[in-house]
């Protein structure tokens, strides 16, 4: 059985072993090359980024030989975040994206997303048909023409984005804010303590020292309770935590409290409504929601469309219907008048301007929702059988969901990166959450379990 080389989020695995090879990525460039060259293929154009993993060198690399060795441009960009690629993919004309990230995996992985010329990632179709080429023999074809390219690294790449993310977010003077920022020491690390400090706050900084080994390690959006501390110790009005790639990001009150990502998204959507900017009055989430959103929404006159995991999924409704806010509670938000894709430094802006002009405190504006209970866990497993087939799993699934009825709801999924089966159980108690919880946990342990 062919394994597929694509996942929810682009290719992604462990660096130095399949597909997440110098190898596999060379065989990328060149069938990115073919794919989105056309008839281009020898004048394709396509700009580079990476996180900061020590694997980043070695996938830039022979992702670029690839590539060139089809006659294409490369530029170059160093660490900048993903968003920052999904833009600079349109503003320069380029035919195609690439960002070498593993976003919050460990140091250990890392993956390849792949952006076309309008900045947003690949539809299923031309996933596929890149794969096809990857994994087929037809790359021992000759190149078009036998044409060779050429990479050079684009100086001023980081100056462009910083422009666009304050003019995304009406360049609002963060004046009398004090922020703790938290850039996981991944992408953003040099980038986004430079956009806040030019608006005009005043940064505590965490997560700025990358080593290539360091990332997501004890910082960033998995790790808030850093950022907790510091806004305590200093005071601050907020703390912002990024993932990996900064296509993500975490919120903390001026109390220390970390804000869900539920409530971000639903203090946008409020915002967004009161000025005439919520389009069709309707907000994009995903199942991973918490019902508490949609009755909190309901209250103020906002739909929610509700998507299957993944921003893609999230990103692909608000094209297909026009709708200008979605997101996950994970913490991507899209901002469809401004970006193509998740961007936490943006997102981070928009917050900002939010308590600048309504003058309260991230705590107030959060407090616009009621959420139910919930148990999440993230089980690791040895093997990712379709669910309805492990009869046990089966089972305990259709006792919780009989037992709550419409009171609650059951959410089993495998991750689509990882080898990590995730469970979400929501009731109106948090009794009855963590009991439904509890038992589907244990049978899946004892079966599929690593």
């Amino acid at each position: 059985m062919k394994i597929p080389l694509f996942g929810t989020d682009g290719i992604r695995g462990t660096a130095n072993e399949w597909p997440i090879t110098p190898e596999v990525a060379m065989r990328v460039g060149r069938a990115v090359a073919r794919v989105l060259g056309g008839n281009r293929a020898g004048n394709l154009k396509v700009v580079i980024g990476k996180d900061t993993r020590l694997s980043g060198y070695m996938l830039e690399t022979a992702l670029t030989a690839g590539l060139v060795s089809e006659g294409a441009k490369v530029l170059l960009t160093g660490p900048i975040p993903t968003p920052a690629i999904a833009h600079l993919t349109q503003t320069m004309g380029c035919d195609a994206g690439i960002m070498l990230t593993a976003s919050h995996n460990p140091f250990q992985d890392n993956g390849i997303k792949i952006f076309g010329s309008d900045g947003y990632k690949l539809n299923d179709e031309l996933e596929q048909a890149v794969e096809e080429i990857i994994l087929s023999e037809r790359l021992s074809d000759p190149a078009v023409d036998g044409a060779l390219g050429k990479a050079i690294r684009i100086e001023d790449s980081v100056g462009r984005y910083i422009e666009f993310a304050k003019n995304a977010a009406s360049s609002y003077s963060m004046n009398g804010l004090k922020v703790v920022l938290d850039c996981a020491h991944g992408a953003a690390y040099f980038v986004g303590p430079l956009i806040f400090d030019e608006l005009g706050a005043e940064v505590i900084e965490l997560g700025v020292s990358p080593d290539g080994r360091n990332i997501n390690e004890g910082f960033g959006a998995l790790h808030p309770e850093k950022a907790a501390e510091q806004v305590i110790e200093h005071k601050a009005d907020i703390g912002i935590c990024f993932d990996g790639d900064a296509d993500r990001v975490i919120f903390v009150d001026e109390l220390g409290n970390v804000v869900s990502g539920d409530r971000v998204l639903c203090l946008c959507a409020i915002a967004l409504k009161e000025e005439g900017l919520l389009k069709n009055d309707t907000m994009v989430a995903t199942v991973m929601s918490n019902l508490g959103l949609r009755d909190a929404l309901d209250k103020h006159g906002i739909k929610l469309s509700t998507t299957g995991v993944g921003d893609r999924l999230v990103i692909e409704n608000m094209r297909e219907h026009g709708y200008s806010l979605g997101g996950e509670n994970s913490g991507h938000i899209i901002f469809a008048d401004n970006s193509t894709t998740g961007d936490g430094i943006m997102s981070a802006l928009k917050i900002l301007a939010i308590m600048k002009k309504s003058g309260k405190k991230l705590s107030d504006l959060a407090n616009c929702m009621e959420e139910y209970p919930q148990e999440l866990h993230a089980i690791k497993v040895t093997e990712k059988p379709p669910i309805h087939e492990v009869p046990e799993l089966r089972d305990a699934i259709a006792d919780a969901e009989k037992s709550m009825g419409a009171e609650g709801r059951v959410l089993v999924r495998y991750s689509g990166t990882e080898k990590v089966i995730r469970v979400l159980i929501e009731a109106k108690s948090a009794t009855a959450a963590k009991q439904h919880s509890d038992a589907i946990c244990n049978v899946i342990k004892t079966t599929i379990g690593s």
